[in-house]
């Protein structure tokens, strides 16, 4: 599954509705909706969760995954170190990161493409993506919009 930085996972497009991941993926294995009346979608083949905004016309605006068969750059995220993972990115210039820590997990957020690499045991284990806000403080919609 491709990593398209700051438009989405493979087909995953943010500003896609859900009619439209249905069309790509098939009917999720779960759906259910957040304590904000997001609408989130579930295929656990893809080992990817998808959330659907409720105060965006519930377009598609994050990702989280964790399939081992992630890539970005061609370049594999899951299961390695994450000092590897870093290394690669930094070659495409990626190399800005606030890091937080959780018990035995961190984050290594990058504010400019709106992703975030989990590690546990110092292995990225999770790999999350939003859709990234212009310099109009709106979303940057990927999804062609239907007229």
């Amino acid at each position: 599954m491709k990593i398209n930085l700051k438009s989405g996972i493979d087909k995953l497009l943010f500003g896609m509705k859900q009619n439209d991941v249905t069309a790509a993926l098939g009917k999720p294995d779960k759906n259910y909706t957040d304590e904000d009346d997001n609408v989130i979608f579930v295929y656990n083949a893809h080992k990817i969760r998808l959330t659907f905004y409720q105060e965006e016309d519930l377009k598609l605006g994050y990702l989280v995954a964790s399939s081992n068969d992630l890539e970005v750059y061609g370049f594999r995220l899951i299961g390695r170190k994450i000092a590897d993972v870093k290394k690669d990115l930094a070659t495409k210039e990626i190399t800005k990161y606030t890091q937080e820590t959780f018990d035995t997990f961190e984050n290594y957020f990058n504010e400019d493409n709106w992703f975030i690499l989990q590690t546990e045991f110092d292995e990225v284990v999770k790999f999350e993506i939003g859709a990234i806000i212009n310099g109009k403080d709106e979303f940057d919609w990927k999804f062609p919009v239907k007229k």
